[in-house]
């Protein structure tokens, strides 16, 4: 059953490219969180997807850049950048099996 959830987990990194528009729309510099949004680094871990199925829903962490932006819209897509604890699974599954 978890191996036929690899795929559709997989696609769930595509939020990460919701942290690209951090790019356009830059978070204030004064706003408390710069550390976590350096987090949005692990969501290269996403492209690991490419050979372990599952994995790939680690690229949702490209969203923690917007984690705390002043724009409740793009703020809320730094939310779902937690949902990349699903590639850490895979991930995790992997190395042990």
């Amino acid at each position: 059953m978890i191996a036929e959830l690899a795929g559709p987990a997989g696609v769930i990194g595509l939020i990460g490219l919701a942290g690209l528009a951090g790019l356009r729309n830059p978070c204030d510099k004064a706003r408390p969180g710069a550390a976590i949004r350096l987090l949005a680094l692990l969501g290269f871990g996403g492209l690991a997807g490419f050979w372990i199925p599952g994995v790939g829903a680690l690229g949702a962490a490209g969203a923690f850049s917007l984690w705390n932006h002043q724009s409740p819209r793009l703020a809320a897509w730094g939310k779902a950048a937690w949902l990349s604890a699903i590639g850490a699974f895979y991930l995790v599954r992997h190395a042990l099996g």
